[in-house]
């Protein structure tokens, strides 16, 4: 079942790469052609070259990695002080961090495009940044959760010798926590670089423009240049294969300790 569950899963992304590889005639095929013939390779540099891909591959890469760091580090201070520190409403401020979970985007879609109006910053990066960057309640529960079982005896131990809570936090909690960093990491990583609809919303400057959207570029009114768009697709998969590849050694070690804490 599980065998069968993967390959259902994996043949949308196969099918993905062999149109890549074909021209328009072979995709619309009746029956259709698994294996294209010829492999039509020219289609990744056309596709680079039918769009200013350079310039969005930059856009979506530091947009990312700025939203990625700093929902690392507040998501994980405020776990640290939901987890060890008591402070008076902690409980239903957590609550409070937790509900936004069960609130879709659509439902704020609106109010948030107001603030972002007024503030200046339609068709900037930072209607992206900003927002995405300050809050997120999946990471403060996920690390909040693992936090929570790091022994106390050693926050007791930093305490004893003069260590200040934010020096626990940087060089005692976040060390023993990488694992679920990593974690929280990818899934932030994966969410903000296939983002469409905030920069669909916001941006409307070409140069501008995250991969998503310049994708979506290829569909025209009357016409879309399917092998193209599936060229660019696989080429935008590129990096998020590459993060998990270099992260995956580190969930592989969450999942041990878990299950030696176990």
């Amino acid at each position: 079942m599980l065998t069968a569950g993967a390959l259902l899963m994996v043949f949308p992304f196969f099918w993905t790469i062999t149109s890549a590889l074909k021209d328009n005639s072979q995709i619309f095929a009746s029956p259709p052609k698994w294996i294209p013939h010829p492999a039509v390779w020219s289609n990744f540099s056309d596709s680079l070259q039918a769009m200013p891909f350079a310039g969005a591959y930059w856009n979506s890469f530091y947009i990312t990695t700025v939203i990625v760091v700093c929902q690392l580090l507040t998501a994980s201070m405020a776990s640290y002080a939901f987890a060890k520190i008591r402070f008076p409403g902690a409980n239903v401020l957590f609550i409070l961090f937790l509900s936004t979970m069960m609130i879709p985007k659509q439902v704020t879609m609106i109010p948030v495009y107001l603030i972002i109006k007024n503030l200046g910053w339609v068709d900037s990066h930072l209607a992206l940044i900003v927002p995405n960057a300050l809050l997120n309640g999946f990471g403060v529960f996920l690390l909040r959760q693992f936090i929570m079982g790091i022994p106390k005896e050693l926050e007791e131990a930093a305490i004893i010798d003069g260590a200040s809570p934010f020096r626990i936090y940087w060089n005692i909690i976040l060390p023993l926590i990488r694992p679920a960093l990593a974690a929280f990491g990818i899934f932030t990583f994966l969410a903000t670089w296939n983002n469409f609809l905030e920069p669909l919303i916001y941006l409307s400057t070409p140069e501008k423009f995250t991969v998503p959207v310049l994708l979506n570029s290829f569909k025209g009114l009357y016409v879309t240049d399917w092998s193209l768009m599936m060229a660019g697709t696989t080429i935008s998969v590129i990096p998020v294969l590459a993060v998990y590849l270099i992260a995956q050694k580190y969930i592989i070690e969450g999942i041990t300790m878990t299950g030696i804490k176990g």
